[in-house]
């Protein structure tokens, strides 16, 4: 059977629209998915990758828009789901990336509004400084002269709280202290949350694509490093996914020996049984857009004119809270907390924009 093309990738999304567009000077295409702007304007991270074809970069576009749309409105924040996607056919440097950059920047002004981004996989800070130089549709850069200009370490605040939550909910205490969590991806977000776990006093196990990265973070903070692919077999109170996708799927969930899932990357389940598997093996698992909240609940908090950093992380740690009314509700009705994240995500977008 031959792969997707882009109209089958496209057959049964259900969002507003899709923008193409081949950058004819890097050979990169661009694709910017629009899910949802119920609540607001779209608004998602810009991924930069090397895919093995195109159409897998939209089939990216799509999925990560979508969970933007369950981000947002778990969160009740006035933004769409939408996501861009970069699918270069090699890594860019210099001139060369600026250009692209310059014109994707150019194309999200085409859509006059209707499409914000920020820093996401393969692009950073300073991507996103380049991209304000032509649109100011680029969320935590555009107009700000000083404060923050990285989400990692609030997406990792998140995290944090959310697994101190799990925590209560699981075993009826949030101390950290004689509890083992695994970081798989130590990273922009992984780093900064398993620096927080040891300060707490967790027992830290780490994992990287990266080994020399892994077994660095693990010295440096008194952590043990774990291969990658013995991540799913690994006995741990908390496996806390950090990098890739799709880690939690029919093939890992009966391998897996921890009693929860808690990370910060997107799209954990591989297929949305997923979250009956976990289930039914008695892990409580943390849905991804309510626990990974925290980079875009912050930054959008400063772009919506915030400036008490203290009062940004007080409202990035409501995440534990959050998760605490879900774990209680999903308990209550013998279901997977999934459940209940997804009704709120229905009655938030049933309800529509709060007024102003």
């Amino acid at each position: 059977m031959s792969a997707p093309g882009f109209f089958e990738v496209l057959e049964g999304w259900d969002g507003v629209g899709v923008v193409v567009r081949h950058d004819q000077p890097t050979g990169t295409w661009i694709f910017i998915a629009l899910h949802d702007d119920t609540l607001g304007p779209a608004t998602g991270g810009c991924r930069m990758k090397v895919y093995d074809r195109p159409e897998d970069g939209l089939a990216d576009a799509l999925r990560l828009s979508e969970g933007m749309t369950h981000k947002w409105a778990a969160m009740d924040f006035p933004f769409g789901g939408g996501k861009s996607v970069l699918a270069i056919p090699h890594a860019l440097e210099g001139a060369e990336r600026r250009g692209l950059l310059h014109r994707f920047g150019e194309l999200m002004n085409s859509l006059g509004g209707r499409y914000g981004t920020g820093a996401d996989l393969g692009t950073t800070v300073e991507d996103m400084q380049t991209i304000a130089e032509v649109s100011e549709y680029v969320i935590g850069v555009h107009g700000r002269t000083e404060g923050p200009m990285d989400p990692s370490p609030f997406t990792a605040l998140g995290v944090f709280e959310g697994i101190r939550s799990a925590l209560r909910h699981r075993f009826g205490s949030g101390d950290f202290a004689g509890r083992s969590v695994l970081v798989e991806g130590v990273g922009a977000v992984g780093g900064p949350l398993a620096e927080r776990l040891a300060g707490a006093g967790a027992t830290l196990l780490v994992a990287d694509i990266d080994t020399e990265r892994a077994a660095s973070v693990a010295r440096a903070l008194g952590g043990m490093s774990v291969r990658l692919a013995d991540v799913p077999s690994t006995e741990c109170d908390v496996y806390a996914p950090c990098a890739v996708g799709a880690t939690l799927n029919a093939e890992t969930i009966p391998e897996l020996r921890c009693a929860i899932v808690a990370g910060a990357a997107n799209n954990q389940l591989a297929a949305p049984e997923d979250a009956t598997r976990l289930l039914e093996r008695g892990i409580l698992y943390a849905p991804d857009y309510v626990i990974n909240g925290g980079g875009a609940m912050a930054f959008t908090s400063i772009y919506m004119g915030a400036d008490d950093l203290a009062e940004v992380e007080r409202r990035v740690r409501s995440i534990g809270e959050s998760l605490d009314t879900i774990f209680a509700e999903a308990a209550e009705r013998g279901a997977s907390p999934v459940v209940g994240a997804q009704a709120h995500v229905a009655r938030v977008l049933q309800r529509g924009p709060r007024p102003r």
